[in-house]
């Protein structure tokens, strides 16, 4: 505001009253402290009616735009911030803009906190942004004293779905992984080591990834196998439908040929026709959670780390495995 004030031979407060739209200048002025403003590349705050405030209460936070998981969470955090009295702006993570992008455009915004939802960003990168601005990272692990997590246990998670299946009488259980995204690596662990207790040998883990062509592609890598699996877990709800469709275009049915469960338990996962066996994460309980960690940064406060605990939620997409197929297996 100084190089702005200096630039059009105007004092500093003066340039405060037309950037805050208040009485006390003419026409003329503040079109000429605008004008001078731009040429500087002055950002101007676009909520200049909430400099008056002590608080813009307001969150800020990015999210991908293509993962239903996140729109889930989004709709919660509106609702958990409208709770506490705040509003929220969002700032979407898409194939054309990334992150960092996303994240950028929240600096003008006055954000008292920013929410961070399955963030690809490394520890470092994260460490840095939480240390300019109260930062709440969720849906992820972050090996970070000093970066605020909330998140829920996806070694847990994944133990439950694994399970579930083997106590359907599933053997030949199959995981289509996160290719890298955030939780994948924890929900590797946890297939392993629910695996383990079947002393069957190295687990059956293909590479996958967070969409619908991704498990497809998956799926029918499997089934080319000489021990194609009686049962799939997927990375998330999207690529578990991915991996309903190939089976579809296989002539194959659910449960009665394949099990596949899912993870996130987000809306597609309940949808009648969809009908999937997921593990959720409680949407609600974690935009809950971020939001009461992000007010707490934000004030100045502590904010601890939360993990919760998944459930499993069972609906039409698991059964026991065919007879043929059991018998097959066991052989």
């Amino acid at each position: 505001m100084a190089d702005v004030a200096r630039a059009a031979g105007v004092s500093t407060a003066l340039v405060s009253i037309v950037f805050r739209d208040a009485p006390g200048a003419s026409a003329a002025t503040r079109a000429r402290i605008k004008d001078v403003a731009d040429s500087l590349g002055y950002v101007r705050d676009r909520r200049a009616s909430k400099l008056r405030q002590a608080s813009s209460r307001l969150l800020g936070v990015v999210f991908e735009l293509q993962q239903p998981f996140h729109g889930d969470l989004v709709e919660h955090v509106y609702a958990a911030a409208a709770e506490r009295g705040f509003d929220v702006m969002i700032s979407a993570v898409a194939p054309s803009r990334d992150e960092t992008s996303a994240l950028s455009s929240l600096r003008h915004e006055r954000c008292e906190a920013t929410i961070l939802i399955g963030s690809r960003l490394d520890d470092e990168e994260l460490e840095l942004i939480s240390a300019r601005t109260p930062t709440v990272v969720v849906a992820r692990r972050a090996d970070s004293s000093g970066v605020t997590t909330v998140r829920a246990d996806d070694t847990a998670g994944m133990i439950l779905a694994v399970d579930h299946l083997i106590e359907l009488g599933h053997r030949r259980i199959a995981f289509v992984d996160g290719d890298g995204a955030p939780g994948s690596d924890d929900r590797s662990t946890g297939f392993r080591r629910s695996m383990s207790r079947l002393d069957q040998g190295p687990a059956m883990i293909v590479r996958g990834g967070l969409s619908e062509d991704d498990g497809a592609r998956a799926l029918d890598a499997l089934m080319s196998r000489d021990d194609p699996p009686t049962a799939v877990v997927a990375f998330n709800d999207r690529c578990a439908t991915g991996v309903l469709s190939a089976l579809v275009a296989r002539g194959l049915t659910v449960p009665g040929d394949v099990s596949v469960i899912g993870y996130d338990d987000s809306r597609v996962a309940g949808l009648s026709h969809v009908a999937l066996t997921t593990v959720s994460q409680d949407a609600r309980r974690l935009a809950g959670a971020a939001v009461d960690a992000a007010l707490a940064l934000a004030a100045g406060d502590q904010a601890s780390n939360t993990v919760l605990t998944p459930t499993l939620v069972s609906r039409s997409t698991t059964a026991p495995p065919s007879r043929l197929r059991r018998d097959d297996a066991a052989g």
